[in-house]
């Protein structure tokens, strides 16, 4: 194994992945110097997170499409490169065509920059099992080798699969460079805000009628825990990174505390995409077919086992019910509003379909 790489760069510093993983680094005595890049000046808090790393770390604001970037790289003599710059949902950059433009071309740019740092020696890149796609063809549990059944319909799937197919070309032309690619399962924890949290945390919880689709998790910690080994030591290759074990949708919101709301899938269809907990299309389709990894490959490649999907789910849930508490009599009242409410639609439904005898 080489020796850990004495400069990193990291780059998407102006979110919580991004911030965090450079603060983790700049505190491993190991590591000299943290380059922290991003075309956004991260928010007020991690911002002190930043600086409360100390003077290892750098930070630039620059955007990957621009030349900036390999200037950055010669002139730090960087030696690894934590690509993290990736938006999941197009309400963090401004709609569908800028997320595709940071996702798709700024990795395109980045990678076009890596390749001409000579001194480079480690690529890291986050992607997510989102790449499997979902669909009714799916296979039980998903490996590194499995391929899409279907393109999937989702932006941000989409987009995770040109971006590991951009890494795929420069793996060969420059092989003597360690490329990891880590697929993420979705982040659960206290700290963790996406809309899939916002989505849990809603008092009412919409899903799909007839479908409880099996779900994996990981925990944010766990997740820097491969990214900073995968940053320090040699894991050249493709990894699923999950928790062990499932939770299905429906077991997952009672643990929450919260109430399911079945609507027939076209209903949740159009809700996709709007407002902070609406859900998008990649999240759609897991909602209804579900996805299962397995994380062999990762668990002897590394020697580390994440925590498993119930025990990091519960823990999401532990630290939202102490800020957040939604007391059984609400749950109680919310149930019988909405049994309410169905009744109330099947009594004018029947009147109407009467009138018209």
């Amino acid at each position: 194994m080489s020796a850990p790489p004495s400069v990193v760069l990291v780059t998407g510093v102006s979110r919580y992945l991004g911030a965090h993983l450079a603060a983790r680094l700049a505190a491993d005595e190991r590591v000299s110097r943290v380059i922290a890049i991003d075309a956004s000046a991260p928010a007020e808090a991690l911002a002190d997170v930043l600086a409360a790393a100390g003077p290892k770390i750098d930070v630039h604001q620059i955007d990957l499409r621009t030349p900036g970037v390999l200037r950055v790289m010669v002139d730090a003599r960087v030696e690894a490169v934590a690509h993290l710059a990736v938006a999941t949902a197009t309400d963090q950059h401004g709609g569908r065509a800028a997320m595709k433009e940071l996702n798709v071309i700024g990795t395109m740019q980045l990678l076009a920059a890596c390749q001409q740092a000579t001194r480079l020696r480690k690529l890291i890149v986050r992607s997510s099992t989102a790449a499997y796609g979902a669909s009714f063809r799916d296979p039980a549990i998903f490996t590194e080798d499995t391929e899409p059944r279907e393109v999937p319909r989702g932006g941000f799937a989409k987009d995770v699969l040109d971006i590991e197919g951009y890494v795929r070309g420069f793996r060969r032309r420059r092989p003597e460079v360690h490329a990891t690619v880590l697929r993420f399962a979705p982040f659960i924890g206290s700290a963790v805000d996406t809309r899939l949290t916002r989505y849990f945390a809603q008092p009412v919880v919409p899903t799909v009628l007839g479908r409880d689709p099996r779900l994996q998790f990981v925990h944010v910690d766990d997740a820097f825990e491969v990214l900073v080994r995968s940053v320090i030591e040699d894991h050249p290759g493709t990894f699923n990174v999950a928790g062990a074990g499932t939770l299905t949708l429906s077991q997952a919101v009672r643990r929450a505390g919260r109430v399911t709301m079945p609507i027939l899938e076209p209903g949740l269809n159009a809700l996709a995409g709007l407002g902070r907990a609406g859900v998008t299309l990649d999240q759609l389709d897991l909602f209804v077919h579900g996805r299962v990894v397995d994380t062999s490959h990762l668990i002897r490649e590394f020697g580390f086992t994440p925590r498993t999907t119930k025990e990091a789910f519960g823990e999401f849930v532990a630290s939202r019910r102490e800020r957040e508490p939604l007391p059984a009599v609400t749950i109680r009242t919310v149930e019988q509003a909405l049994l309410e409410g169905f009744r109330r639609t099947r009594a004018a439904r029947a009147a109407l379909e009467s009138g018209h005898d």
